[in-house]
């Protein structure tokens, strides 16, 4: 853990002077960051025992590591950077059923876009289960920010059992980001602008960051079909979530895409996030949708609102 993570980031991009700046940036954060919890879960990394890296990345759950001798052990210290929200992944022999079923996600997103040689940027990554994903389906690069600092552990721990592989997982946001930062093939936000009290100023931000013909992929909640041109900014909490400040309906989110700049703006995929696809599970075992759902009505929110529905926009820089 004390060695250094991010300095070969900017070998994997020697063109793009930026990036080393961001790893220096990334480097200082994550050796100052003030997380009370900072000192346990480095303990729980020190602890995972030597295997043999390797990756199987093209697969709904992302194999990382040989079996490790002691699976009962592997898991206990696992389960010390509880709660696992994005995956599933099988780490060290370990399969773990995160609260996400990311991989039904992912599905949604493949057949529009072309990762072929790419260099990625995944805006709010998580712990880089997608950037494992899109390593399988032929991107050179993924670059991935999210200042959650326990997803960051987790990928620590993917980095661990996977080996020196081109997907990284930075404690930063997207306002970290320096100037000059761009060129990227494709830019990711998913379940990130529903978090923005500006969703516009987001927009133009991943325009930026895009090299001409690149693509966008953007994953956000929206308003039922029923309501395409409404928005919603929710009184208080949505779904329990404290920070949701706008919520659109499609028509109204592809009149955002095309105004920061983007064409071919296209609704790929709608529909509502189910108790299956988030749940409780034995690794994340706070509540989860169920219990921001108002009981016996599926339809609404706890607060009375209409419940999640998800919405995949591709546009081309």
């Amino acid at each position: 853990m004390e060695a250094p993570v991010y300095t070969a980031l900017a070998e994997r991009w020697q063109d793009q002077a930026g990036l080393a700046r961001l790893a220096e940036r990334a480097e200082r954060r994550l050796r100052e960051h003030p997380h009370g919890d900072l000192t346990r879960w480095r303990d729980a990394l020190s602890r995972l025992p030597p295997v043999e890296p390797s990756a199987d990345l093209d697969r709904p759950d992302p194999r990382l590591g040989a079996t490790a001798p002691d699976l009962q052990g592997l898991g206990e210290t696992l389960m010390d950077l509880h709660p696992w929200r994005k995956g599933p992944l099988v780490l060290g022999g370990i399969r773990i059923d995160t609260e996400w079923r990311s991989d039904w996600k992912w599905e949604r997103v493949t057949p529009y876009i072309d990762l072929g040689g790419a260099r990625v940027l995944d805006i709010g990554c998580g712990n880089g289960y997608f950037g494992l994903r899109m390593l399988g389906a032929g991107a050179e690069l993924v670059v991935g920010v999210d200042p959650t600092l326990l997803f960051v552990m987790q990928y620590l721990v993917c980095r661990h059992f996977g080996g020196d592989l081109p997907n990284y997982v930075l404690p930063l946001g997207i306002e970290d980001l320096p100037e000059g930062l761009g060129g990227w093939d494709a830019v990711f936000s998913m379940g990130v602008l529903y978090h923005r009290r500006n969703p516009m100023r987001h927009l133009r931000r991943l325009r930026r960051l895009l090299k001409t013909g690149g693509t966008l992929v953007l994953e956000t909640l929206v308003l039922p079909i029923s309501r395409p041109g409404d928005l919603l900014v929710p009184d208080g909490r949505y779904a329990r979530m404290r920070n949701v400040w706008a919520i659109p309906g499609t028509d109204r989110l592809l009149g955002w895409v095309n105004e920061a700049g983007f064409e071919n703006a296209r609704l790929v995929d709608m529909r509502p996030t189910t108790t299956s696809e988030q749940r409780s599970t034995p690794w994340m075992t706070f509540e989860s949708l169920e219990q921001a759902l108002e009981p016996g009505d599926g339809s609404r929110t706890i607060e009375g609102l209409p419940a999640p529905v998800r919405a995949v926009i591709v546009a081309t820089a």
